[in-house]
């Protein structure tokens, strides 16, 4: 079991280190979009800091969930991006759905994993 979460969380580190250079370096084609996403699109135009910020957050955030040392601030990082990626499809692109539900399970998957590194940031003590 331990083999396949190390798979899966390179796999999953390597696509959220692909998404975020993408919004650098644009290599990837952009698929046709709607009138609703051109205007959802313009709006992240107006809002020059917002793809640079998502990037880094990707990128950053995948390299942390890679590295096992680090696996669990990784999680945490992503969260934010997963869940807006999840809305999204599930607004605009509900077919993206049956590759985006996957990864936010592994998120999940790893986040639960790691609760007791949690822990210390949620209790309660008056030290």
């Amino acid at each position: 079991m331990k083999i396949v979460k190390t798979v899966l969380c390179i796999l999953f580190g390597l696509m959220f280190i692909n998404a975020g250079l993408n919004k650098f370096f644009n290599y990837m084609p952009m698929p046709k979009m709607t009138a609703e996403q051109m205007k959802l699109m313009e709006a992240f135009v107006k809002i020059s800091w917002l793809m640079p910020l998502t990037g880094i957050v990707e990128i950053v955030g995948g390299l942390l969930f890679m590295l096992p040392k680090y696996r669990a601030l990784g999680a945490i990082v992503i969260l934010p991006v997963m869940v807006g990626i999840i809305v999204h499809n599930a607004i605009f692109e509900p077919s993206g759905l049956s590759i985006a539900l996957p990864f936010f399970l592994i998120n999940l998957w790893i986040i639960g994993d790691n609760r007791n590194k949690y822990k210390p940031m949620i209790n309660s003590s008056n030290t």
